[in-house]
């Protein structure tokens, strides 16, 4: 009956101690809380491995059944008063500081260790055996954390109006999870018998339902912003597990850095993705190549500060212009690429439009801008990113050659009307 009062003492101490440093998070800052929450970890799982009370379903660890329970109550309530990005961090850190300790404690093994006066010598095995535990712990806390919010956003759509119904069956199962694969490392590493998990389990069932009474009682009483309605689980998800950076990044990775525009990488990798698409499909897809018109002497004139505000002027232009399936490049010094799935006379519309938003929007009292471009449209004699290229810059090269701030797009062949009038690759090419 001692053992059961004390646990019970344990949890309300933890949540009451980690909610309060939760409520001043606006006046004493978030990582108050986040450092507290990571400073229990070695004694949740020094606890677990080796300090256990008997109670009559079974032995019981606290630092199993409270604190680690009590921590992933912590981070699901940093999940719902803040959001994904933010709990993610504690997450992560936890999982890094582990391996970390692990790291060092390879390369600490190497030392040439001098007793103390005592004759006292460091306990490696001890180290090893908290280490190894705790970074098993910490994996499964880092699994067990993304569970228990996915599961909770889950249960929204069913249980939006049942708060602690929500909590308490999203705190429970991933609790049973926990205690299953913690219990597999005790079992091998420290010999934990089968009462253990029988009695940890129950344990944690316990702490599920007061952690949840105490978490729906805060929610309500201390909290005083409305719980945020559920969530898309793929968002969520990829927040949790920083895939929008990764996207940021190889999207990021693709980019001109002064314009911000695709670069000419992308061109070609994106350019003939798309002409083998327009071919397959049928669908008309057509290139714009644009220049700046004497954008050489802009520089020599005016310096290269003044020609990049040009082409940051241009590139911003061209990104309101053009419609959000078309994409827009920068393939050289003063030259832009535009991929866009149009017929001809379409594109050739779409250049005309590019051409005078340029020469009104953009010229300064100092100079005047304009640009000229060359269109081509997939078609019989234009199969490839090559071809197409080649024949928008003859275009080009002749809107130049015959006075400049001009679009040229002579159509040919099938660009006559605008319509692809080829057949699918396995059939016979029209005329």
């Amino acid at each position: 009956m001692l053992n059961s009062f004390l646990l019970l003492a344990e949890a309300v101490f933890y949540f009451g101690t980690m909610v309060t440093l939760f409520g001043f998070r606006n006046r004493i800052g978030l990582g108050v809380f986040v450092c507290a929450l990571g400073a229990m970890h070695f004694l949740e799982t020094y606890l677990a491995s080796v300090f256990y009370v008997a109670l009559p379903f079974g032995m019981v660890s606290p630092g199993s059944a409270v604190l680690f329970s009590g921590k992933l109550v912590m981070l699901l309530l940093l999940y719902i008063k803040e959001d994904a990005a933010t709990v993610r961090q504690p997450i992560y850190g936890l999982l890094l500081g582990n391996a970390l300790m692990i790291g060092l404690v390879l390369i600490l093994r190497l030392h040439d260790i001098a007793p103390l006066p005592d004759g006292k010598l460091p306990d490696i095995a001890f180290i090893d055996k908290m280490g190894w535990l705790m970074a098993w712990g910490t994996s499964l806390l880092f699994i067990d954390a993304i569970l228990i919010i996915l599961l909770y956003e889950k249960l929204g759509k069913y249980l939006r109006n049942a708060l602690f119904t929500r909590i308490l069956v999203s705190v429970a199962c991933v609790l049973t999870f926990d205690q299953a694969g913690f219990f597999t490392a005790l079992h091998f590493i420290a010999g934990a018998p089968v009462a253990v998990f029988l009695g940890g389990w129950f344990a944690k069932m316990g702490a599920a339902l007061a952690f949840s009474i105490m978490l729906v009682a805060y929610l309500r009483w201390f909290e005083a912003r409305q719980i945020p309605a559920p969530r898309g689980l793929s968002d969520i998800f990829d927040t949790l597990t920083y895939r929008e950076r990764y996207e940021a990044l190889v999207e990021q990775a693709g980019r001109d850095g002064l314009t911000g525009l695709l670069n000419r990488g992308r061109f070609d990798s994106d350019g003939e993705a798309a002409v083998a698409a327009s071919l397959r499909t049928a669908k008309p897809l057509s290139l714009l190549i644009i220049d700046v018109d004497h954008f050489k002497s802009i520089n020599d004139r005016f310096g290269h500060a003044e020609g990049d505000k040009v082409l940051k002027s241009i590139a911003a232009l061209l990104g309101e212009i053009v419609s959000p399936e078309d994409q827009v490049f920068r393939i050289g010094g003063e030259e832009f690429a535009i991929l866009c799935s149009r017929p001809h006379p379409a594109a050739r519309l779409l250049g005309e439009s590019i051409r005078h938003a340029v020469k009104t929007s953009t010229s300064t009292s100092r100079f005047d801008i304009t640009i000229s471009a060359g269109i081509s449209t997939v078609g019989e004699t234009t199969r490839c990113l090559a071809d197409l290229f080649a024949l928008a810059d003859q275009r080009l090269y002749k809107a130049k050659s015959t006075g400049r701030d001009r679009v040229v797009g002579e159509p040919g062949g099938n660009e006559a009307d605008g319509r692809n009038t080829w057949t699918r690759p396995e059939r016979s090419v029209g005329a």
